[in-house]
């Protein structure tokens, strides 16, 4: 789907996660030698993408290797493929629809999935709903990073942690990653809050390093709050805020 020339400072966030078509990549990088605004977005984009896809990886366990060889011999072998001649895709704006989604999933999904997915292979029900969990994540993330209003903000918590929130009011949603998170301790969490004229509203959980989509209606929120509290989290916020970051607007 080729865009109108004015739409060019909407393209940032596709052209960081490589899915523009090539005559959309060639344009944008020629806007870019003239569009100070545009470099700087799509650097931000691209460093968040990274820390995000940095942030979600989960290695495999030291244990996956063994299960892996010991279930070889149970595994049933698939016939060969069949080469088979497939349409050619349509292009427009389904190929674009798809285009965000998939770019950020190959540089996060693998990371993502990859190390639990040879873990989990012997409960295919548990398998089956953290594949879902993880797409339906994905596809968040994947929205709010391509939405054409999607805005970024990075700060730092209190205890070093760097962190990154990219908000989109098209999609309604906020996306929050952090790195360098030090672990809470036995029996704590660190929660998230979005700051409404004053009032903090919980927003989900976060315990090590990673990325998670806030909960709550991020509309009309100020700021995006961190917070250590016990295991489970709190109503209200039990001590100082780590970080208190404003949203970006």
């Amino acid at each position: 789907m080729n865009h109108h020339a004015t739409d060019a400072h909407t393209l940032a966030a596709a052209h960081a996660l490589g899915a523009l078509e090539d005559d959309e990549h060639q344009a944008f990088d020629t806007h870019l030698q003239a569009c100070e605004a545009c470099r700087q977005e799509a650097a931000e984009f691209q460093a968040t993408a990274a820390r995000l896809a940095a942030a979600v990886s989960q290695p495999p366990p030291a244990s996956a290797k063994a299960h892996v060889m010991a279930a070889i011999d149970g595994v049933r072998q698939l016939p060969p493929r069949i080469p088979t001649h497939a349409a050619t895709p349509a292009r427009g704006g389904t190929l674009r629809r798809k285009a965000v989604p998939l770019a950020l999933a190959a540089g996060v999904a693998a990371a993502a999935l990859g190390g639990i997915a040879v873990w989990q292979a012997q409960n295919g029900q548990d398998l089956m709903q953290q594949a879902r969990q993880a797409q339906e994540q994905l596809d968040t993330v994947s929205a709010v990073l391509a939405a054409p209003d999607a805005r970024t903000v990075h700060g730092k918590a209190a205890n070093g942690a760097l962190t990154t929130v990219v908000a989109s009011d098209r999609q309604n949603k906020a996306v929050f990653t952090a790195a360098n998170l030090p672990a809470p301790g036995a029996g704590r969490t660190y929660q998230l809050w979005l700051d409404h004229d004053g009032t903090m509203h919980p927003a989900g959980l976060i315990d090590h390093n990673g990325t998670v989509v806030l909960t709550g209606n991020p509309a009309g929120a100020g700021a995006v709050g961190l917070t250590l509290e016990p295991a489970g989290g709190s109503r209200q916020p039990t001590g100082a805020p780590l970080l208190l970051m404003p949203l970006p607007a």
